[in-house]
């Protein structure tokens, strides 16, 4: 049986049920330039044509010649000694005493794509309302979303800000709670209390007994017979603050403009040498030689690799058509390295192995000290 202290909060049907914690449809007026377009994460605004640059027609970028670096001796053996240095069950000795047979110096090019672009994005957010300032409508008409200015950061580095739409706030009753400020309990659908799951809301518990006692009926020790325990979650109340407007009754609605830059890069490296991994390359560096920076850069043309300047159209091609739709393309960049790889061949204990040395160290004449070993590891090397 209740008494007094668990009656702490009686249903009021006056509060309401916890509402959606978006604003349903309508509810919000609409803002010339910043109509939906039905995306969940956010309005996209394509940038007006005025801002999307367009390629030259037949237009080539001239790529200079090259010469290809090679490795010598000594500097094979110290990457292969290095190489063994770093794995603690191979020995030393095979690497300082084997006879070089040949050093092969095989030619790869690394080409990589940058376009930097600029995107925005919109979408409703709101604030708790205390009376605060309201950049509203009053104020002025809200400027499309292409023509906020935002600063900018460095040049091909990722970056987003966001910030709110000058004079798009307004205020409204809280849609969560209906402006009461309070919303009901769900886990106990605004009683204050609950069926006691020990006893399921019988007040008492059945203690089965055994060949040599009978079965006893026990005031349940949980909810001391009462049947019912104060809820948790509301402390009895049946209710509590709305979390949306924390109690104030009213939210500040605001348009939010997200503006995302973003350096998008492709990389394409013909597979130059089928015995060596090419994701190898993607922990060294390389010489670059060729650095091609616009607004739009073109393909490349008269380069001796011909499957390199077919990689240049095609990727130019597919960002153009992937980005100027749905952002502002600031600048492109491409660039060509060359790719430090030299198979060595050698001999030792009478049979014949080979590996690999390749990149460049990012320190001034310093070649590349990546390795990747062919020996068979019963040689213990």
């Amino acid at each position: 049986m209740e008494d007094e202290n668990d009656k702490v909060g009686a249903f009021d049907p006056d509060i309401p049920e916890e509402g959606a914690s978006t604003p349903p449809p309508g509810w919000l007026h609409n803002i010339h330039g910043y109509q939906g377009h039905g995306r969940a994460e956010g309005d996209l605004y394509p940038p007006p044509p005025a801002y999307t640059p367009q390629p030259e027609v037949n237009r080539n970028t001239l790529v200079p010649d090259v010469r290809v670096p090679k490795v010598s001796e000594d500097q094979a053996r110290e990457a292969l000694l290095r190489f063994v240095e770093s794995r603690w069950r191979y020995s030393s000795k095979p690497a300082r005493n084997l006879a070089f047979r040949q050093l092969q110096a095989i030619t790869v090019y690394r080409y990589r794509l940058e376009t930097y672009t600029e995107t925005r994005t919109s979408s409703w957010q709101f604030e708790v309302y205390n009376g605060q300032p309201v950049d509203g409508a009053e104020f002025g008409v809200s400027p499309p979303p292409w023509e906020i200015p935002v600063p900018p950061p460095q040049i091909f580095t990722d970056r987003v800000e966001t910030l709110r739409v000058p004079h798009s706030s307004i205020v409204k009753v809280c849609h969560m709670c209906s402006g009461c400020g309070r919303v009901r309990c769900r886990d106990c659908s605004g009683r204050g209390n609950k069926h006691c799951i020990l006893c399921h809301g019988r007040g008492h518990r059945r203690i089965p007994g055994n060949h040599k006692r009978a079965s006893k009926t026990r005031i349940c020790t949980s909810c001391h017979g009462r049947g019912r325990k104060r809820c948790s979650f509301c402390q009895g109340r049946g209710f509590k603050t709305c979390s949306a407007c924390q109690g104030s009754q009213n939210l500040v609605h605001y348009i939010q403009l997200t503006v995302t830059w973003k350096n998008n890069v492709s990389v394409f490296i013909p597979d130059r040498q089928p015995d060596f991994p090419d994701q190898n390359f993607e922990k060294v560096s390389g010489e670059p030689f060729f650095l091609d920076e616009n607004t739009l850069v073109y393909p490349l043309q008269g380069f001796p690799d011909l499957e390199l300047c077919d990689a240049s159209a095609r990727m130019i091609h597919e960002h153009l058509e992937r980005f100027s739709s749905t952002s502002r393309i600031l600048q492109q960049r491409q660039t060509i390295e060359l790719l430090p790889l030299t198979q060595a061949h050698y001999r030792y204990n009478g049979k014949d192995f080979s590996f690999f040395v390749y990149g460049v160290e990012n320190q001034a004449s310093t070649i590349g000290v990546q390795l990747v070993s062919q020996m068979h590891p019963s040689e213990n090397l």
